[in-house]
């Protein structure tokens, strides 16, 4: 399959599991799949059903739109505020609303003064 979804979605998967440290296999272990299935999905070969993306997550400990966040990915010619915009954005997604309440009154109180 050729399709850029899953492509994204299969190197997404890929670098939450070694962000976490764990092998293909203990993610399929965990998620209840084989090995194989997660090399699968993470080289998109697998046309994955989203009840299979939510026990990834699950076994991940995401929440499922976290396999969405594929930013890092987006091509070479993108310009350089668009790449910074994604490297900042992917900081703040894994953030807390109490969290990023505060850092939307810092940048108030940063660039509105």
């Amino acid at each position: 399959m050729n399709e850029p979804v899953l492509r994204l979605v299969g190197q997404r998967v890929r670098e939450l599991r070694k962000k976490q440290g764990y092998s293909q296999e203990e993610l399929g272990e965990m998620a209840g799949f084989h090995f194989s299935y997660i090399g699968g999905v993470e080289r998109a070969e697998k046309n994955i059903t989203l009840l299979n993306l939510q026990k990834i997550a699950d076994a991940l400990q995401v929440n499922v739109h976290e396999l969405f966040v594929y930013s890092k990915f987006v091509k070479s010619g993108t310009n350089d505020k668009e790449k910074l915009l994604n490297e900042i954005n992917e900081k703040l997604w894994p953030m807390k609303y109490s969290d990023l309440k505060k850092v939307n009154l810092l940048l108030s109180e940063f660039f509105d003064s």
